[in-house]
């Protein structure tokens, strides 16, 4: 079983599972980022209100909206961060639901560690992924690492639960860490023009931690209780639109 970290949902502009463009999920892999291309297709899907059905349900639909004819589907956490409100640590099993969909949620919604969160992460815009950019031209699925990558997750959730930025900052380096060794694509790749590794280890050395909302840049996700200079924030939902 792998624990894939978690994710944050923020309140509504239009829609209540839209992220303003200030905002971003992610998490190891944090996202919190919710990614544009999914919440494009919930706000075509549901026109713009979230259907009063229960969540996994309507993650499935969405995810089938989503990957219907894509040979790499996009993960099920993109869905999921989406849909259900708070923080929520994801694990995925390979044996069970095909490993596309999580066995299990666990779902922290307390007010105070979403304020306290809002205040601690900072995202910078980076760079879209490169037109016919992909992650997984290289893979080194050593078991060791997938499984330090699991406990990335568990750690980061546990250093929100708790509060500590110090815990939350080693989490996000380490989750990084893990995705540059089992996937050295998601940070080195020929069409990536950027330096995301010098990038990264130049916000890792001024703050806690760091660690890119997803394969091939996107967002830097910075951990700091410091203003980081020409960062958004998120705000969190911690209950149901």
């Amino acid at each position: 079983m792998i624990s894939r970290s978690f994710r944050v949902t923020t309140p509504a502009r239009p829609a209540p599972w839209s992220w303003p463009r200030s905002s971003r999920t992610f998490g190891p892999w944090i996202a919190p980022v919710s990614a544009s291309g999914t919440r494009a297709i919930a706000l075509k899907l549901w026109k713009g209100q979230l259907p009063n059905r229960p969540a996994g349900e309507l993650v499935r639909e969405l995810y089938e909206a989503e990957n219907r004819g894509k040979a790499e589907p996009s993960g099920s956490q993109d869905m999921i961060g989406l849909i259900y409100p708070g923080i929520n640590r994801l694990d995925y099993d390979f044996r069970a639901n095909g490993g596309v969909f999580p066995v299990h949620i666990q779902s922290l919604n307390s007010s105070r560690a979403a304020r306290w969160l809002g205040k601690v992460l900072h995202l910078l815009p980076v760079e879209p992924r490169p037109e016919g950019y992909g992650p997984l031209g290289v893979k080194n699925l050593d078991p060791k690492w997938v499984a330090r990558l699991g406990q990335a997750g568990r750690d980061c959730f546990d250093a929100i639960r708790h509060m500590d930025i110090v815990a939350l900052g080693q989490s996000l380096n380490l989750n990084m860490r893990c995705w540059e060794i089992l996937l050295p694509h998601v940070v080195r790749h020929p069409l990536i023009k950027v330096d995301l590794p010098g990038l990264l280890k130049a916000y890792q050395r001024r703050y806690p931690g760091a660690m890119y909302s997803g394969c091939g840049g996107g967002y830097l996700i910075v951990a700091s209780k410091e203003r980081v200079p020409g960062a958004l924030q998120v705000t969190i939902r911690t209950r149901p639109a």
